[in-house]
């Protein structure tokens, strides 16, 4: 077995950065499916290793490190802070992804009300750029699940298709059987025919995800992280994690800067139709992956007691609302 730090200078070896100026490896908590190290050089420099696991997972979760350059692409692109690709060893024997760290630890308590307005109105504005980057195609770019579809009804629906057989195989505990999920999501995929650009979308912008920068004085955002769960598809989708177990309708910082840079949203029967079969699919992927990831009684209950609630209520949404075609 090859242990962590002759992993890492494989690594830099392998995207010619001298291995020998390697000074410090440390691993990096949060992930919950890769495994992450900071590598610090002799020359101060900092740089991310991400390794994929060999276990078992969900079905979209194949080539993630795919999926996260090609983020990381997207980002520098819009000019948005994100780390910087270094080198993708997609199908080396180790499965690995090298790219540059950002400053700053993941957003938590300690941001004040009047920090925390300010660094909502920021990230709508880096969001709004984000989105405005576009693909040659809708769905994963890993492949995961075929090839980009031409339209995002195909695209989704697969999407869709894949958890609910996920959950099936796992034999994951869901708040309402999974035949009845999918002929309640089945109901509202006319809504998906409204868009038409595939657009850059993180979907997983949680505060963990998000790294706070005090090195400064004044806090910003110093980085954008873990763009594994990337796909091409409708922007709105991205309001689901940034807003997770919540509404952003009520976030008025963060809309107001996502307005402000240009990024088009509303909250009409078609979007807030497409808003909550984003949300069952980011409900059933999280009380799914419970199963191959191995969580503990415990994990799985705090699961259960705040995800299947709320996978249930996008559900009754989507009932309630008028259905497109």
């Amino acid at each position: 077995m090859v242990d962590s730090w002759e992993r890492a200078r494989r690594a830099l070896e392998g995207s010619g950065i001298p291995p020998g100026r390697l000074a410090h490896l440390r691993p990096l908590d949060g992930g919950t499916y890769n495994s992450v190290e900071e590598l610090r050089l002799t020359d101060g420099r900092r740089y991310v290793l991400k390794v994929a696991p060999d276990a078992p997972g969900l079905r979209h979760e194949q080539r993630l490190l795919v999926s996260e350059a090609e983020f990381y692409r997207g980002a520098a692109e819009a000019g948005v802070p994100a780390p910087r690709l270094v080198a993708l060893g997609a199908d080396t024997a180790v499965r690995h992804l090298l790219m540059t760290a950002c400053p700053g630890e993941p957003w938590d308590g300690s941001v004040t009300e009047t920090e925390r307005a300010a660094l909502r109105t920021e990230l709508g504005r880096q969001v709004a750029r984000l989105h405005r980057v576009t693909g040659r195609g809708f769905g994963y770019p890993s492949g995961a699940l075929g090839p980009l579809a031409g339209d995002w009804r195909t695209a989704f629906t697969a999407m869709l298709d894949a958890v609910l057989d996920d959950a099936r195989r796992y034999g994951a505990r869901l708040p309402r059987p999974a035949d009845e999920v999918a002929r309640v999501v089945g109901a509202a995929y006319g809504a998906l025919d409204e868009v038409t650009v595939p657009g850059l979308v993180h979907f997983d912008l949680w505060p963990g995800n998000i790294l706070l920068d005090r090195s400064a004085g004044e806090v910003r955002i110093g980085g954008l992280i873990d763009g594994e769960r990337m796909f091409w598809g409708d922007p709105l989708a991205d309001f689901v994690s940034l807003a997770l177990l919540g509404d952003i309708g009520k976030d008025e910082a963060f809309l107001a800067g996502y307005r402000e840079a240009g990024g088009r949203v509303g909250f009409d029967t078609a979007a807030r139709l497409r808003l909550a079969l984003y949300r069952a699919y980011l409900y059933l992927i999280m009380l799914t992956e419970t199963v191959p990831r191995g969580a503990d009684e415990g994990r799985r209950r705090r699961v259960q007691e705040r995800v299947a609630p709320e996978l249930v209520a996008a559900l009754d949404e989507i009932m309630e609302l008028p259905l497109s075609s």
